[in-house]
């Protein structure tokens, strides 16, 4: 019992510490899946196509041959220095939980996930935009409408997202362990592995209500996850009026209600996915 209780600690530790894991590669490729079960045959080929054009990217260390490769291409270049460090800040939106949501002022200039969204799908309308740049929107709208729907990408305590916040997930509470590591993480994981799968597809009237919205919409929405749930799950209710503790912990009963949560936001995530790539490919 010993032993597998430290394997599976050592698996939960390289899926929070690597750069290659956390919402960057299970949820990231489980909100592509979804995506791509649940857009038209046609939108299918579209951008099959443009994965078999992805060498015109020129990044041979971050391949973007698959819909998963793509799907964590904007995190994996990102540790191609100088070539790609502008994108940094277009991975989220760091809004106070504890004023009334201003999503203009997350966004100057357009620095900002939502932003990045939108952007991606005009560049992808436009047939005229040179090859190179086509798939990398492509890229950045599978993966940022992913990063767009994570709480702690939404939300901000004066913590950078909960990247200042040390917590323990469960019993595990390793010195780099933080608020927004496991839910970038350990619980997205834990999400999408508790049945049954996210991967199908959806009927029209189910789907649809999911769909609706724009990006800002769906901005406030993950806001107000961070602001009511992710929050106070980790340090109690009076978030705003009180200091953080040393280490916030979410114990399993904790956790267990947290994961319809995180459930919910990649599902939300890949079906809204699909309707842009929908909109932007049709």
């Amino acid at each position: 019992m010993k032993k597998l209780l430290l394997v599976a600690l050592a698996a939960l530790s390289l899926s929070l510490h690597s750069p290659a894991q956390a919402y960057g590669q299970f949820g990231h490729e489980t909100i592509a899946r979804i995506a791509m079960a649940n857009v038209s045959p046609a939108i299918r080929a579209r951008v099959m196509a443009l994965l078999a054009r992805s060498s015109a990217l020129a990044t041979p260390m971050c391949k973007a041959r698959t819909i998963e490769q793509l799907s964590v291409w904007p995190d994996c270049v990102r540790g191609m220095g100088p070539r790609f460090s502008y994108t940094a800040t277009w991975h989220y939106q760091n809004v106070d939980i504890c004023k009334p949501f201003d999503l203009k002022s997350a966004c100057r200039d357009g620095n900002c996930v939502s932003a990045q969204v939108d952007r991606a799908v005009k560049l992808l309308k436009d047939r005229t935009v040179p090859i190179a740049e086509r798939v990398q929107a492509l890229a950045f709208l599978v993966h940022f409408t992913g990063d767009l729907h994570m709480p702690l990408h939404a939300g901000d305590h004066h913590d950078l997202g909960g990247n200042q916040m040390k917590a323990a997930y469960g019993v595990y509470a390793p010195d780099r362990l933080n608020l927004h590591s496991i839910w970038d993480g350990a619980l997205a994981e834990r999400a999408i592995s508790t049945g049954p799968s996210l991967v199908r597809h959806y009927a029209a009237a189910e789907a649809s209500q999911i769909r609706a919205g724009t990006t800002e919409d769906w901005s406030r929405e993950a806001w107000a996850i961070s602001r009511d749930i992710a929050y106070p799950s980790a340090i109690g209710e009076a978030v705003c009026s009180t200091p953080p503790p040393p280490r916030a912990r979410l114990d399993e009963p904790t956790i267990e209600r947290l994961i319809p949560i995180a459930r919910m936001q990649i599902e939300r995530a890949g079906l809204r996915l699909a309707r842009l790539l929908d909109e932007a490919l049709g």
